[in-house]
């Protein structure tokens, strides 16, 4: 298992996480000791059978604990009233001790000393002595308030009934659920040095495994990769060998990749969607060949089993693979999407490269735009500005472009948001970053309400946010049925552009104090990925 060593900064989150608890706090509660009480995950199990899934802490405890061992418990108090900060604020970690079992069948979890090595808290106990410290809190503070994540809930670890009910029977408390989430969040939108660290290291091994899979599709251009009995090979073949001719080997050794630098998990499940399935937005069965042709004639009579000579070579159609796909390191999250050419040599076609290239202008001059203040809305109207310009450019939209803007028909084409919050959660923070109840927002007179309607950040960026920029433009059917009776849309050149599926790319922003900086490696201009996917760097 991973756990995370002593320079993760837990304490400094909990500090952070009572000061912004405070804030939301009703005056009666604000003078009285606070306490967080958390429980960690545990090892989850296959159905009903003893063997393991992989595990993953819960963000929220991970956030303030750094520690990722399976069954551990947190307990923090905060004494407002103590005018000496090394005395407001403790945390207590709670470990499960080692059984005989753990050591033949698993890993165990570490000892007191070696956790005291590992994890940044005040104190380290066994999981057996948290209910005595509830039992001596409350004596020694009766009016504390107890802090935890919503109860009952199947979003959260469930803190064992016995904790809750010694909490419960003391009189003189106060236990609520009302405030603790919604402040993590508002707490965990800002990264500090130490999580930005872990979100560079996540995007350096994820845009290496991207540019891996370029590679190994350049390769294949270029001949250099041979396969099977043809080229003498009458074993397993091994990775150098590999090609990759379905979605399902472009995932596998983008995982692969991760996984050989230290990754333990992918940051969600991998989107690998070649050709037309590239405009479903959340593809994740990666289950399908690319698109092979044309059949030539007499090809489907002996499949050149009856040929003199060697078999012709099947031809790759010129399409495009949408790899939309991420690790994560020590619970922090990347999240990249890259679009590359298939067959016609590793090169675009005239149509796919307009569309690329749209999308990375409109990508690119949402980057120049962010710093601390902009409002996410504006990059949001921003991307559909540049795409129906661009669309009037190669003639698929016509008439004026406020008309056309008003009229909402671009988000047939751009259905989603430009980006989200990122951390630990690919979608991060949710409640924060689209809060039910927002000031922040103006009315939009120039665009359209569709374009807000998946948009999972609406709030003024800040430095130290983290968010991803992934416009996109897409042919999907279900959506174009939308615009089949527009007046604005060139139906007949559309017919040309709806077997392409979609493009999309995507970068992880960190916002600075007056711009902000690209954390994703791999590159995505067109003259650089055409070179890579035709093998010619």
């Amino acid at each position: 298992m991973h756990m995370s060593g002593s320079s993760y900064c837990a304490k400094a989150h909990v500090q952070r996480t009572f000061e912004q608890l405070m804030n939301m706090l009703p005056s009666q509660l604000k003078e009285k000791p606070q306490v967080i009480l958390l429980a960690g995950g545990r090892t989850p199990f296959r159905n009903d059978t003893d063997r393991e899934l992989p595990f993953r802490q819960e963000s929220n405890f991970y956030y303030l604990s750094g520690c990722s061992v399976p069954g551990s418990f947190l307990l923090a108090l905060y004494q407002p009233e103590h005018m000496n900060a090394s005395t407001r604020l403790s945390v207590k970690l709670f470990i499960p001790e080692i059984e005989a079992a753990d050591l033949m069948w698993s890993v165990p979890p570490p000892t007191i000393e070696e956790a005291k090595q590992l994890f940044d808290v005040t104190d380290i106990a066994y999981s057996s002595e948290l209910q005595s410290t509830i039992e001596l809190l409350l004596q020694s503070h009766p009016e504390v308030v107890f802090h935890t994540l919503p109860r009952n809930s199947p979003l959260f670890p469930t803190l064992p009934e016995e904790y809750m009910a010694t909490i419960v029977l003391s009189e003189t408390h106060t236990a609520t659920d009302a405030y603790l989430l919604s402040s993590l969040h508002k707490t965990r939108l800002i990264k500090d040095e130490n999580e930005v660290t872990m979100l560079r290291r996540a995007n350096d091994i994820s845009s290496r495994a991207h540019e891996t899979v370029m590679r190994v599709l350049g390769n294949a251009v270029q001949g250099k990769i041979l396969q099977g009995k043809g080229a003498g090979i009458d074993r397993p073949l091994l990775p150098g060998e590999w090609l990759i001719e379905k979605e399902a080997e472009a995932e596998a050794i983008f995982v692969a990749s991760c996984r050989r630098e230290g990754a333990v998990h992918q940051a969600y499940l991998p989107i690998v969607a070649a050709s037309r399935r590239a405009a479903t937005l959340h593809y994740c069965c990666n289950d399908r060949e690319f698109t092979w042709g044309p059949v030539k004639p007499h090809d489907h009579l002996n499949h050149g089993a009856l040929a003199h000579g060697p078999a012709p070579e099947r031809q790759l159609e010129p399409q495009v693979l949408l790899i939309d796909a991420g690790c994560e390191w020590d619970c922090y999250s990347a999240d990249i999407t890259r679009t590359m050419p298939i067959g016609n040599g590793g090169k675009f076609t005239e149509k796919s490269k307009q569309i690329y290239s749209l999308v990375l202008e409109m990508q690119q001059k949402s980057m120049k735009t962010l710093r601390p203040g902009v409002h996410w809305d504006t990059i949001q109207l921003l991307c559909h500005q540049i795409l129906v310009e661009g669309f009037l450019d190669l003639g698929l939209f016509k008439g004026s472009k406020d008309e056309i803007l008003r009229s909402g028909i671009s988000s047939a084409f751009f259905p989603h948001g430009v980006g989200h919050s990122l951390g630990m959660d690919v979608h991060d923070v949710p409640s924060a970053s689209r809060p039910i109840n927002n000031t922040t927002i103006s009315q939009d007179k120039v665009g359209h309400p569709s374009f807000y309607t998946y948009l999972r950040l609406r709030l003024p960026l800040a430095e130290g946010m983290v968010v991803t920029v992934e416009p996109g433009i897409y042919f999907h059917e279900h959506l174009l049925k939308a615009v089949e009776e527009s007046e604005y849309v060139n139906h007949n050149l559309l017919e040309e552009y709806r077997n392409m599926g979609g493009v999309r790319i995507e970068d992880d922003i960190l916002i600075t104090s007056d711009g902000c900086e690209n954390l994703t490696k791999v590159r995505s201009d067109v003259e650089w990925l055409e070179s890579v996917c035709s093998g010619e760097i």
